[in-house]
């Protein structure tokens, strides 16, 4: 069970919590990388997300961190075999990845192969059962799905035994929706957590996700999110 977060109650250390900071454009250096692992240290997020390439040294930057590692797996389509997501995702641990975000496989699910997805989101959980506390979450891309695909979606999660459901890559055509985060929550919450990511770029917008039921974010725009939070406890205390 994840519980639902209160905005009257956030601290700025909650709000840290729930965010994902992203590091996955296509054209991130190894500079990039370094400030984006530094950033999240510094305002203590809840991970550190990136690409596979990036699992390792990222892991190192944060070795005396409180910041966890995600890694994306079959990103940003979700086209690749089930196989190969589940060695994506042995990969990701030996490196050091303590959190696994997987694009399940879009086609397929509009194809109503609903026992195929099932088995691709599993193999991955399973990978991730093997170890201790590594979350598990499914991202939807839900830009390219109807409602009834995702609360399918959802429910598929759900019984291969994920974490969390996730709204969007960020990359798709379109990016986390009020709509979309409440119907998630609606469908698999308290039960499995639900991630906004997509267009999260300010105070309000991640506050907004937070009341319609997610409890974790992915942002690139992690410091201007914490900085507008810290200004504004400053102005109401």
């Amino acid at each position: 069970m994840i519980e639902k977060l209160d905005v009257k109650t956030l601290t700025q250390k909650k709000l840290a919590k729930t965010i994902d900071h992203s590091v996955l454009n296509p054209t991130v250096t190894d500079d990039d990388l370094r400030e984006g692992c530094k950033l999240a240290d510094k305002y203590h997020t809840a991970t550190v997300c990136v690409k596979p390439y990036h699992v390792k040294r990222a892991s190192e930057l944060l070795l005396n961190s409180d910041v966890k590692v995600c890694m994306v797996i079959g990103f940003p389509q979700g086209g690749h075999l089930a196989k190969i997501k589940a060695l994506e995702a042995e990969q990701a641990i030996a490196d050091g990845a303590e959190e696994l975000d997987m694009v399940i496989n879009i086609g397929a699910l509009k194809s109503k192969r609903f026992s195929f997805i099932r088995e691709d989101i599993k193999a991955v959980v399973d990978v991730a059962r093997k170890h201790k506390d590594i979350l598990v979450k499914v991202i939807l891309e839900n830009c390219y799905l109807s409602d009834d695909e995702k609360i399918t979606a959802c429910k598929l999660a759900e019984e291969a035994g994920a974490d969390y459901v996730k709204t969007s890559t960020g990359f798709g055509t379109g990016g986390a929706t009020i709509h979309d985060i409440e119907l998630m929550y609606e469908t698999v919450g308290p039960r499995l957590g639900v991630k906004a990511a997509g267009g999260v770029r300010s105070l309000e917008a991640i506050l907004d996700a937070i009341r319609a039921g997610a409890t974790r974010i992915g942002a690139t725009a992690t410091e201007k999110i914490i900085e507008s939070w810290i200004e504004f406890q400053a102005k109401t205390s």
